[in-house]
């Protein structure tokens, strides 16, 4: 091994290759404080080691990386939560509230918005009527398939597309019925009524109906109860026969306005 004489001792300010024992004049590793050698100290402390060169530069991006938000409740990492169908809980519950305050009996049909004919055919009269309900047993039916059907439409399509379907084919449904004028044989306290949301419910179910095919046609098999659809379908169907207030041609005209504006649903697909 070479030897370098005391004089050429020289002190290290950073680390470097080797450093020379003052005493024995050995080449020693720069990170010892002890001469293998003989035994001399060579330095208090060894020096800190710092990275540098090619693990520089990736640490510092791992620094500059965004961090994610705090997940909210029932949120899984990576998932989207399922939100809740508020648009279609909201026509329930404002189909609900009509059915109370007719309860007290301090109001009317026509008061609360429903069609009675003759006389209040006003157009706006269309967009509520769907909302009034004289049975409670069609009120259920209805409104059952509106939670289902109206449901499974706004977690795919988003809240405004299912109002949008149920007040549609509710309006054209009661519209259709006004027009046709097959209300005088469906008599209820002496007074021809056009009432319920069998005509939005069919636009609702015909709608979802639509896009399910299309997604079964592409090879997407969604696993849905069809057999279940065409009983609510036929239920919904048969209602007029009865009760007064429904109307076979408001369930009709609805459920093809429902089948038409599904072809719309998808340019307002959420997901």
């Amino acid at each position: 091994m070479r030897r370098a004489p005391p004089s050429t001792l020289r002190p290290v300010s950073q680390p470097d290759l080797f450093v020379v024992c003052k005493n024995c004049g050995s080449e020693v590793s720069p990170y010892v404080t002890e001469c293998p050698y003989c035994g001399q100290r060579v330095r208090k402390r060894a020096p800190k080691l710092e990275r540098g060169g090619e693990d520089a530069e990736p640490r510092a991006k791992q620094r500059r990386r965004p961090r994610l938000s705090r997940l909210r409740a029932d949120e899984i990492q990576g998932i989207a939560p399922d939100r809740r169908p508020v648009a279609t809980l909201a026509l329930i519950v404002v189909s609900l509230l009509i059915t109370l305050v007719l309860a007290t009996q301090a109001v009317a049909f026509g008061d609360v918005g429903g069609i009675v004919l003759p006389g209040d055919d006003e157009p706006w009269r269309y967009l509520t009527a769907p909302f009034v309900h004289d049975s409670l047993a069609y009120q259920f039916v209805a409104l059952l398939a509106v939670g289902i059907f109206g449901s499974m439409l706004e977690r795919r399509f988003g809240s405004l597309a299912v109002v949008a379907v149920f007040l549609l084919c509710g309006a054209a449904g009661a519209g259709a019925a006004v027009a046709v004028d097959l209300t005088p044989p469906f008599e209820a306290r002496g007074i021809a009524l056009v009432l319920g949301a069998n005509g939005a419910a069919l636009g609702l179910l015909a709608a979802w109906y639509l896009d399910d095919r299309r997604a079964a046609r592409r090879g997407v098999d969604r696993e849905n109860d069809l057999l279940g659809v065409y009983v609510i379908a036929a239920v919904l169907l048969a209602m007029p026969l009865a009760l007064a207030e429904a109307s076979v041609v408001a369930g009709v005209v609805g459920a093809g306005a429902g089948a038409l504006l599904g072809f719309f649903l998808p340019l307002l697909t959420r997901r």
